[in-house]
């Protein structure tokens, strides 16, 4: 499972053992856990694990009810934001051969939570699309400089104080270097030997 956030491009990964809504809902709590930020709206695509009473039911029930949308019917790429984050989470991480087995789905779930999150968050950027304007035939684009997601946060006006002061907090006490070392560690316990990641 992967979460996006529009706005800072901030994103946090989940690994479920099938799509019933009983994981998907644990998931997306502990994944909602992460945010460095208050949810204000989820966006899923069509399918039955997100499409459920418990999922709506979680959003729906609380004293500040989360904005709960869908994706367009038969446009299975709609959640661009999503999409294209799909490609570096679970297949550039992964790899696509599949993983049966349960026992790793804590194992992957603890690699993007307190390795490859963290330091994908915190120090690897990304560029977001500002406009995109049709001339002639062609599609230009224009986009803003690459920034990490937690340099979007810390904006100005993006995050209150005490939140602002946690990230930060957060981003003094990481290491890069042994973040990535930490990711190509765990790996070697969850993909099977030669296995690509």
């Amino acid at each position: 499972m992967t979460y996006t956030d529009i706005a800072s491009a901030w994103t946090e990964g989940r690994a479920v053992w099938n799509k019933g809504a009983a994981g998907v809902l644990a998931a997306t709590e502990d994944a909602e856990q992460g945010l460095p930020f208050a949810l204000l709206g989820f966006d899923s695509d069509n399918g039955g694990e997100f499409l459920n009473h418990a999922l709506w039911g979680h959003f729906a029930d609380r004293a500040h009810p989360v904005e709960f949308t869908r994706s367009r019917p038969y446009h299975k790429n709609d959640n661009a934001h999503v999409e294209q984050k799909n490609w570096m989470w679970p297949r550039q991480l992964l790899g696509y051969q599949r993983l049966e087995d349960a026992e790793l789905v804590g194992p992957i779930c603890a690699l993007y939570k307190e390795a490859w999150g963290p330091l994908h968050n915190f120090f690897l950027p990304s560029m977001k699309l500002i406009k995109k304007w049709k001339e002639g035939s062609r599609w230009r684009r224009l986009y803003e400089p690459a920034r990490t997601a937690y340099e979007r946060l810390m904006v100005e006006g993006m995050l209150d104080r005490q939140p602002k002061a946690k990230l930060r907090e957060q981003y003094e006490s990481l290491d890069p270097f042994a973040l990535k070392a930490e990711v190509e560690r765990r790996l070697k316990t969850i993909l099977p030997a030669g296995a690509a990641g």
